[in-house]
């Protein structure tokens, strides 16, 4: 944070505005590409954290593949120079129609649901290979709604429909080459992911064809200071392990995935606001700001946690603060924080912003979104403009 020069570009840009750092992102990255050096792991960029085509490109350049969720996330992909051997489209509850244009577009495609992959036999039988998304009933995660894996949740095929799964394969002459699990986000203990490996492990001896296990992500990242997160290179040293145990034991050398997103981003990013007003009242002092949970919705959506910082006056003696917003709702980005000074017409920074921030905002009150900026090689560029009225206006039909 300290070598980034937010304030010129709170200057330049106006806030709200988003703010990533390039560097930050390379050096997440490379640290993951390094704790799993002992076996061929593959890392697709989980680009529903961040799906700016500046963002993509810079994964590109760093030697990453994607993880899209949705046909428009392929086709930003593909935009962004990636080609469709290295893009994995996961969708979820979509019509049979998106995963016709993933075909048309050659990419990769994950499979969570039997109706749909009998669809899928009876439209292209062993013509086109697919991976298969594997719910192991593991409650995993750092809140419920970001856990994945468990019993009651829509995503995955159960290990207790394998059966099923077999019959369909085989009645269809389904070739799978890769089998998939994503158990959730804000993954502490390594244990999780050793259980879900063996998992797929056993399960994987059953699929002749197997080119690939996706592990999918959702290692930890600090939200709060001094916060744990995910030892990776104790992760990668015992994983890797086994990946090469398991070859030894199949008989040929698969390919591994995983599939980070905030891991990558999120500590790259922040969210530069304004302090409109200072508000004492009986009770609390509130820093209002030019921003809201339109701009970033995770501390109301998920009760998270994000460190915010007073840089325009970083020297300032500590008070205390509850930072809020400017839209009609309650939305607080963080309750008794402990603040350098806060004046109005500071700049604050809200950390942590770099994942499922811009991305989850919305024009609730009637607001445009704002500006974001790239800081990469010592400069910075702005990689999207602020939206304006007529931003809100377009696709608006006036009717007399």
């Amino acid at each position: 944070m300290q070598n980034l020069p937010l304030l010129e570009i709170a200057q330049q840009y106006g806030t709200p505005i988003y703010v990533y750092d390039g560097e930050k992102m390379k050096e997440n990255f490379n640290r993951l590409s390094n704790a799993f050096s002992g076996a061929k792991v593959n890392f697709l960029y989980a680009c529903k954290a961040l799906t700016n085509i500046n963002i993509l490109r810079h994964f590109k350049s760093l030697g990453a593949g994607i993880d899209a969720v949705s046909i428009e996330e392929v086709q930003l992909a593909l935009q962004a120079g990636f080609v469709p051997d290295e893009i994995m489209f996961t969708p979820n509850c979509v019509s049979f129609k998106e995963i016709q244009t993933a075909v048309s577009f050659k990419v990769k495609i994950n499979i969570d649901n039997i109706s749909v992959l009998e669809h899928f036999g009876h439209e292209y039988g062993n013509t086109y290979p697919v991976c298969i998304r594997i719910n192991p009933h593991i409650l995993a995660g750092g809140n419920y709604h970001i856990s994945t894996g468990h019993i009651d949740s829509k995503f995955g095929i159960s290990i207790y429909q394998l059966r099923h799964v077999h019959r369909v394969i085989q009645s269809e002459q389904i070739k799978v080459s890769g089998l998939h699990m994503h158990t959730g986000s804000d993954i502490l203990d390594a244990d999780v992911f050793l259980r879900g490996a063996d998992i797929l492990f056993d399960l994987a001896k059953d699929f002749k064809e197997l080119e690939f296990i996706d592990f999918g992500s959702g290692f930890k990242v600090a939200y709060k200071p001094n916060d744990n997160t995910t030892d990776v290179d104790d992760l990668g040293k015992k994983l890797c392990q086994r990946f090469n145990e398991f070859n030894q034991t199949c008989g040929k050398e698969l390919q591994y995935f995983f599939e980070p997103g905030k891991f990558l981003v999120s500590e790259a990013g922040y969210l530069l606001v304004r302090c409109n007003v200072v508000k004492q009242t009986t009770s609390t002092v509130f820093a209002g700001v030019d921003s809201g949970f339109n701009h970033l919705i995770r501390p109301m959506f998920y009760n998270s946690y994000h460190q915010i910082k007073n840089i325009s006056n970083p020297n300032g003696k500590m008070r205390i603060y509850t930072v809020v917003g400017n839209i009609c709702e309650t939305d607080t980005f963080g309750w008794d924080r402990k603040l350098n000074e806060v004046h109005e017409g500071d700049v604050l920074a809200i950390l942590n912003a770099g994942a499922y921030g811009y991305m989850m905002a919305s024009n609730y009150n009637s607001r445009p979104r704002p500006a974001e900026v790239f800081v990469n090689n010592g400069k910075f560029d702005l990689i999207r403009r602020r939206e304006t009225l007529e931003d809100l206006l377009r696709g608006q039909v006036v009717v007399d």
